[in-house]
């Protein structure tokens, strides 16, 4: 599928770099630079994908999408005013509140009204499968227990564009397959989504396009099954 085809442009990225400080020694920082050169357009109701070993700045990608962090250098235009959201899990949590509050409180955080979490709290807690313990301080919750209200809350974010780092696989393998599930039916509705996969069957099946990062810059931009295969190459060769 061509992106020009699926809709129109919501994101343009030109020439982006972005550096972190790095500390070397006890006063002096050098900075990193996490990407250095990326330049990418995104269309409206298209699933890019977006590959590269660790540490090549594919969540740093993800993070100057969402607004968190601002390039250095280069420019991001958002074509028409729009939402994005990151799907990060336990945003906020707080110990000392129950689930239920801290299930309010993070959905604020990740750009949803109150009154919307309040009314998809039957839906979060049936997906989570926390039961009686939605009212139950999280400090009392085991690490899967939290992960899976994290997850369960910001699957109810409806944002324009969606950014989905794979890697936020949680839970036991039930609910991983769960979680997995969701998403995937989330990405095949017409959402506009970047996600980020080690996984290349995720990669061939959901999305229109795939961005190949290597060293902080946009090696490769196409169709799936062509990105893929030049990435595997290099992968057999290193």
């Amino acid at each position: 599928m061509i992106a020009e085809q699926q809709g129109e442009r919501l994101v343009s990225l030109k020439n982006i770099a972005v550096s972190y400080r790095r500390r070397r020694g006890f006063r002096r920082q050098t900075p990193f630079w996490a990407l250095e050169d990326v330049t990418l357009e995104i269309y409206r109701g298209e699933t890019v994908g977006v590959i590269g070993r660790n540490g090549v700045g594919k969540s740093t990608l993800l993070r100057l999408l969402a607004g968190i962090v601002s390039p250095d250098r280069g420019t991001i235009r958002f074509e028409i005013p729009c939402h994005t959201s990151l799907l990060s899990l336990q945003v906020g949590f707080i110990p000392q509140l129950t689930g239920w509050e801290n299930a309010v409180l993070s959905g604020m955080l990740l750009g949803m009204r109150r009154k919307k979490i309040e009314a998809c709290m039957d839906e979060i807690i049936a997906f989570s499968e926390l039961g009686e313990f939605i009212n139950q301080p999280i400090s009392a919750y085991s690490p899967g227990m939290r992960a899976r209200l994290g997850f369960s809350v910001a699957f109810q974010a409806d944002p324009d564009i969606l950014l989905f780092d794979e890697a936020l696989g949680v839970g036991d393998a039930e609910f991983r397959e769960k979680s997995a599930n969701a998403m995937r039916q989330k990405i095949r509705s017409n959402k506009t989504v970047v996600l980020v996969s080690h996984n290349e069957k995720t990669i061939r099946n959901l999305c229109d396009r795939a961005v190949w990062i290597e060293k902080g810059g946009a090696r490769m931009i196409g169709d799936p099954d062509s990105v893929l295969e030049a990435y595997s190459m290099t992968q057999l060769s290193a």
